[in-house]
């Protein structure tokens, strides 16, 4: 009987999880350039973004592709979250207790919560970014 039972527990848990699987859908951006493109209020520009899942600015996990436009300046801030980040174009740096750490093009790093730092894109070329996080992003500036 404990066999039976088993065996039907098992059946029970692959359906549900073929079920899950079945349900998530497939997300797939062959051309970020595609993608809608909005201005990051406040910045004139130098800044936009475009959401692939979620709202970068809303509730709630989200992923986007983020562009800054070259010698863009974040001064000093931090975020409430971890910001995970990899750079597809152009050279972005991050300047945490003094020491400036570039990243080109194929890099990818992911700041603490809470971290101070000073971040940007060279004066090279323009930056693309990739983000995401848990919820939704947030800068605070910081007094230095």
């Amino acid at each position: 009987m404990k066999a039976l039972q088993a065996i039907i527990a098992g059946v029970a848990l692959t359906t549900l999880a073929v079920g899950i699987n079945a349900a998530e859908k497939t997300v797939s951006v062959p051309d970020s350039a595609a993608l809608k493109w909005q201005d990051v209020p406040n910045t004139n520009g130098a800044i936009s973004y475009a959401n692939v899942e979620g709202d970068i600015f809303g509730k709630g996990p989200y992923s986007a592709y983020v562009k800054f436009r070259k010698g863009t300046d974040n001064g000093l801030h931090q975020h409430s979250q971890a910001l995970p980040t990899v750079v597809l174009k152009g050279t972005f740096y991050a300047v945490i207790d003094g020491k400036r750490t570039e990243f080109s093009a194929g890099s990818y790093y992911r700041l603490p919560a809470d971290l101070v730092h000073e971040s940007g894109c060279t004066a090279a070329a323009d930056c693309l970014l990739f983000q995401y996080q848990a919820d939704a992003f947030d800068l605070k500036p910081v007094n230095g």
